[in-house]
């Protein structure tokens, strides 16, 4: 792990993107939440914060730190479910990769749970959208 000791303890705030892209059939499936696993979007948010919130535990050199906030919220499009995850904290490194696991873990438990009914969904364009310091 890279050491970040002598680097001070300031409010970090990191925003990801991705997007789950799928048929408009799915997309009406999901809005009416009568995919076969349940309801989506909730399950989904869960599984985003839960996962930012193990980062640490995932990604192998990747700083333990104490998150403020994790948050999940989606987007609704024609064709695809962008997926957008913000975390929070008051360390001496950022939360990039906890809001880019959020959004990653998140756009696969909505694949997961769309399966059954899309064989041809595909998750893309995950990245950063937001990174402050304050």
């Amino acid at each position: 792990m890279v050491d970040v000791g002598a680097k001070p303890v300031q409010r970090r705030i990191a925003s990801a993107e991705g997007f789950v892209h799928c048929s408009a059939a799915t997309i009406r499936a999901l809005k009416k939440q009568a995919l076969p696993k349940g309801d989506v979007l909730a399950v989904a948010k869960i599984a985003g914060i839960q996962a930012a919130k193990r980062c640490d535990e995932l990604i192998p050199l990747c700083h333990s730190l104490p998150l403020d906030s994790a948050d999940v919220n989606f987007e609704v499009l024609a064709n695809a479910v962008r997926v957008e995850a913000t975390a929070r904290t008051t360390a001496k490194t950022g939360v990039e990769m906890e809001a880019l696991t959020a959004v990653s873990i998140a756009a696969l438990t909505i694949y997961d749970m769309c399966k059954a009914v899309d064989k041809g969904m595909s998750i893309g364009e995950i990245r950063v959208i937001v990174k402050v310091k304050e």
